[in-house]
């Protein structure tokens, strides 16, 4: 099953570590290195040019990767069916 996180992006929901609200999660200085850091190694992209409410933690290849969405939490996971990614 994949999950679409917006513009014709989906994901492989059982890749999914985590997803997270960019305003609230962003608050951390810890978040904000990761993040840093990550988009230093190439390793975010987005779904869309618009501003982004949620970022989506990911498996990718034998590391991770970081999508950012336009689309909130709430409706990633109403995305999902039942709210599950274990599938």
């Amino acid at each position: 099953m994949f999950l679409h996180v917006g513009n014709n992006k989906n994901l492989r929901k059982k890749k999914i570590i985590g997803i997270f609200d960019a305003d609230t999660a962003t608050v951390s200085t810890t978040t904000r290195k990761f993040l840093s850091g990550a988009g230093r190694r190439g390793e975010v992209e987005a779904a869309s040019e618009e501003i982004p409410k949620s970022f989506v933690l990911y498996e990718k290849n034998k590391g991770f990767g970081i999508c950012f969405s336009q689309i909130s939490t709430a409706a990633l996971l109403g995305r999902s069916e039942h709210g599950s990614l274990n599938e």
